[in-house]
């Protein structure tokens, strides 16, 4: 999979970077490399959908993404977010309603697609789309397909993985 990343990463003629992430739809797992050594792997959910790049599919977008906003680096874990703004609490403290929903939690990784026509641009663009990297209340769902679009992640992963990259990080998403 890291092959497929440098070769798009080439296509598109962007500069190397030392991070990178990589993400199988398939196996729902998330690779973090640096320096082309895995530095840790986790387990991740994607989407209920199939993957789509199209507005309101609520499927996860494949292909070349960066980072282009990092969200929640100083929120306590387990924040909710709304509209990428903490609400103040953490999801165990949320009404009991709003705990049953598939919660933005913890921290906001913001992805960019790279490739024009398939997720950068009108009708198709992962950043328009609000799909992000990020903590979940449904933690037992880890493993399944269980987004509208988004990467979810274990709480304390999604926490290592925030402190861990730098923005504009690459990341490739797999079907």
């Amino acid at each position: 999979m890291l092959k497929c990343l440098e070769r798009k990463r080439d296509e598109l003629r962007l500069e190397a970077r030392e991070d990178c992430l990589c993400i199988s739809v398939g196996e729902q797992k998330l690779w973090h490399f640096r320096a082309n050594r895995i530095l840790s792997t986790h387990t991740i959910s994607s989407s209920r959908a199939p993957t789509s790049h199209l507005p309101g599919s609520l499927g996860t977008p494949t292909g070349l993404h960066r980072i282009a906003e990092r969200i929640g680096g100083d929120a306590p874990t387990g924040t909710v977010f709304k509209a990428r703004r903490p609400l103040g609490y953490a999801w165990q403290d949320a009404p009991e309603p709003l705990r049953a929903e598939n919660l933005i939690t913890s921290r906001i990784l913001w992805l960019d697609g790279l490739e024009e026509g398939k997720n950068r641009g009108p009708g198709c663009d992962t950043h328009a789309r609000h799909i992000y990297i990020h903590g979940t209340n449904q933690e037992d769902k880890i493993g399944t397909r269980n987004s509208h679009g988004c990467i979810l992640l274990r709480n304390a992963d999604m926490v290592a993985l925030f402190d861990a990259v730098p923005p504009d990080t690459l990341v490739w998403i797999n079907d």
